[in-house]
């Protein structure tokens, strides 16, 4: 066994929505920051904690709002927002301070946070973008029905989705969909990628492409472009109940914005060995 005295330090939390899985550090009085390298050793699932998304926790300049979030997803890159990850900080927030409303500020906008009845977190993640040079695209084009295989449609809630609407799920691989799409040519910036089956006009089937991830069990901003782009090509109504593999989330088009809800859960907290970034000097 070996006698070198490690010290545990980088404190962080375990969470998770869906299995969608995060690693969150709190920066709000001791800052951390963490090389491309340093991510994706963090991330593996083998060597390190293992993550779709590591998220960092910061104090927000602005008046009524109680933190600023930064994403990154496991291959490293960054990330303007999640939807699920905002809502497992929101309860963090909330527990912290006797809440049930809190604001959240990210790298796309800020988002409402609020705990419902049954103890789920609810957020509103805003207005989507649909214009092409929004999303955005590399071409002017109809976003309902983008120049690719399968003519998908595209939406943007600070990051890009591209949503394929198919008659059955089973029958495709989001695997290789996924993979494809995520760096064709009309993304600049890459996208997240969805396959969905509508099963009746408030409930929707779902298998997610992270961008960044790859497969992902549920992703939050994921349900919101596919319930939105449903309601723009009139196959669903305003509430909509998506099926992820890891459970499911309700999203909720108003005219403020798309509400995302679901359960959340704390999986563990701990501390990063001051030894494991080693490996990489």
């Amino acid at each position: 066994m070996s006698n070198i005295q490690h010290k545990f330090e980088t404190p962080f939390i375990k969470m998770h929505g869906l299995g969608n899985d995060f690693v969150i550090i709190d920066c709000r009085n001791e800052e951390f920051s963490f090389s491309d390298d340093q991510i994706r050793l963090l991330g593996n699932r083998n060597l390190g904690v293992g993550f779709d998304q590591l998220v960092l926790i910061f104090k927000s300049s602005k008046e009524d709002v109680h933190a600023f979030l930064k994403f990154w997803n496991s291959d490293g890159s960054k990330s303007s927002t999640c939807g699920n990850a905002t809502r497992c900080v929101a309860d963090i927030l909330m527990n912290e301070n006797g809440l049930e409303v809190v604001n959240i500020s990210t790298n796309a906008e800020i988002i409402k946070c609020t705990k419902l009845k049954n103890g789920q977190i609810s957020i509103n993640m805003g207005i989507p973008k649909i214009k092409w040079h929004e999303i955005p695209l590399s071409q002017e084009c109809d976003t309902t029905k983008l120049p690719i295989d399968g003519n998908p449609i595209a939406t943007s809630f600070g990051n890009p989705h591209c949503t394929f609407f198919v008659d059955d799920l089973n029958k495709l691989s989001i695997s290789e969909i996924g993979k494809k799409t995520e760096i064709h040519p009309i993304f600049p910036k890459k996208t997240n990628v969805q396959i969905a089956q509508v099963l009746n006009d408030n409930t929707i089937k779902v298998k997610v492409w992270e961008r960044g991830s790859g497969i992902t069990l549920a992703s939050g901003s994921s349900a919101c472009a596919v319930t939105f782009a449903a309601k723009r090509l009139n196959l669903t109504k305003d509430v909509v109940k998506i099926i992820l593999d890891g459970g499911f989330l309700n999203v909720d088009c108003r005219e403020d914005g798309v509400w995302l809800s679901g359960d959340i859960n704390y999986v563990f907290s701990g501390r990063l060995s001051s030894y494991f970034f080693n490996e990489l000097e």
